[in-house]
């Protein structure tokens, strides 16, 4: 269907609604590259009145992917949930983005509202928001998940430690470890991206953790970010796997170049479910993401590179995920091209995470050829703590040797939580406070119990990780 407006006495046709979409879109470099930017300011707004004066119902009856070619778009409409999407229903995105923003949208009205939100309805309506409005709204929506500790409650924010080596030596994992536990950090999850796909250094790494928040009590959970495939046979050899991973996009085709399908993941959910791991709840999965990611795999399908990662986000509320990250910066220039487009992506993508309803945390990253610096990473940080963010990623010194490229340090977390009062996740704070690590109002005390927590990861490093 095509579309058209009058902006200032100059008409702007639209050949459909993905380019209505497109062009409504802040500028970045990804959509761009892609084709798919407006060609200039006057149209960029005159796509936002269309935009503005569509019905949500529009995104029901007018797939930007056709239902027959993804089955993620197949997803999205079959599992659409129309008694819980009923109290908007009759409302424009215009109308919408008002909506959110006024005192009607409580978080447990925004909570029952999520299943019946399309990715597409929460992209269209971000395009119309300032930065402002994505905080104020995000801020708004609670998500909580729980797999050894709760994490997402009110006044709370985690972090993932994440110990990457170039090699996948324990000696240096553990070293990265002790740091980040040393800090606060490490509730929302242990996890390394490892090197190697090897099955035996996967292994050693999964026994390593299991055994380490066996051996120190600690209420957390640990995770191999390898692919799904890697961790299913993991699992099938007895090896301890709490949490599954995977990347993933907002299309068939990417996740075709990920190598996953929906039935994939869902079998790797139950395998996962049924190890019976978790103390506190079953939410297994952990999700990756960025913008940029399909249009990179060339599976983006002519639709703009915010909307294919709402879309992904689609796919992944599938499986009631314990974790969600948008990996903002990552991918590099090509898709978000500076320190502004990095920041403006971020506060998308928590905003129509969340709004979605799932667990959204943020790698607050940059790769050095970017035209961004760790001053831009410090707004974001800022302005997500303030939105609500689930978690966010303690890298040693915000530098990753392995992954190279720089994200947040565990010492930025100290800083948020200082300035705006979050705290860490109840159970994993209550850890702290038992081996004096934190007082009870969770500021760090001195490292008093670091040679006690040094000694026991050098006995589980020397023992290999084994069980």
């Amino acid at each position: 269907m095509r579309y058209h407006t009058n902006l200032g006495g100059q008409g702007f046709p639209f050949d459909d609604l993905r380019q209505v979409m497109a062009h409504a879109s802040p500028a970045r470099s990804g959509d761009y590259l892609a084709g798919l930017g407006a060609h200039s300011a006057q149209q960029r707004m005159a796509a936002r009145y269309v935009l503005a004066d569509l019905p949500l119902t529009v995104f029901l009856n007018e797939a930007l992917i056709p239902y027959e070619s993804d089955n993620v778009t197949r997803l999205i409409l079959d599992r659409h949930d129309a008694r819980a999407f009923a109290p908007v229903a009759h409302l424009t995105v215009g109308d919408f983005r008002n909506w959110l923003l006024s005192k009607a949208a409580t978080p447990a009205v925004l909570s029952a509202l999520a299943p019946g939100l399309t990715p597409e309805m929460v992209a269209a309506v971000s395009k119309l928001m300032r930065n402002q409005d994505l905080i104020s709204v995000a801020r708004k929506c609670r998500v909580v998940t729980r797999f050894r500790n709760t994490l997402g409650l009110p006044g709370h924010m985690a972090v993932r430690l994440q110990p990457n080596h170039p090699t996948d030596d324990l000696r240096g994992v553990a070293a990265s470890v002790l740091d980040g536990l040393m800090l606060g950090a490490g509730d929302a999850v242990i996890g390394i991206n490892p090197v190697s796909d090897s099955q035996a250094t996967l292994a050693r790494l999964c026994h390593f953790f299991a055994d380490l928040i066996q051996r120190l009590e600690i209420p957390t959970q640990g995770c191999v970010l390898t692919h799904v495939t890697n961790t299913l046979k993991l699992m099938e050899d007895g090896v301890p796997v709490d949490l599954v991973f995977q990347s993933i996009g907002g299309t068939e085709l990417t996740n075709r170049a990920f190598g996953v399908t929906p039935e994939l993941l869902g079998e790797a959910c139950d395998a996962a479910r049924a190890q019976g791991r978790g103390t506190l709840g079953n939410n297994v999965m952990y999700f990756e993401t960025g913008q940029g990611s399909a249009l990179s795999a060339n599976g983006h399908g002519g639709v703009d590179q915010q909307t294919c990662e709402a879309r992904a986000y689609g796919l992944a509320r599938c499986y009631e995920p314990l974790l969600v990250n948008t990996v903002v910066g990552f991918i590099g220039p090509e898709y978000l091209y500076d320190g502004k487009q990095i920041i403006r992506a971020g506060l998308e993508d928590h905003f129509c995470g969340k709004l979605l309803g799932l667990p959204m945390g943020c790698d607050i990253c940059y790769t050095n050829h970017a035209e961004a610096d760790q001053d831009d990473m410090d707004t974001l940080s800022v302005l997500l703590a303030n939105a609500g963010l689930n978690f966010l990623m303690g890298v040693p010194g915000s530098d990753d040797i392995m992954l190279n490229y720089q994200s947040t340090s565990f010492h930025d977390a100290l800083f948020l939580r200082e300035i705006t009062g979050l705290q860490r996740a109840p159970e994993f704070e209550a850890w702290l406070q038992r081996q004096q690590l934190t007082d009870v109002s969770g500021q760090l005390l001195d490292a008093a119990t670091a040679a006690q927590l040094a000694r026991g990861l050098q006995a589980l490093t020397e023992a290999g990780g084994a069980p």
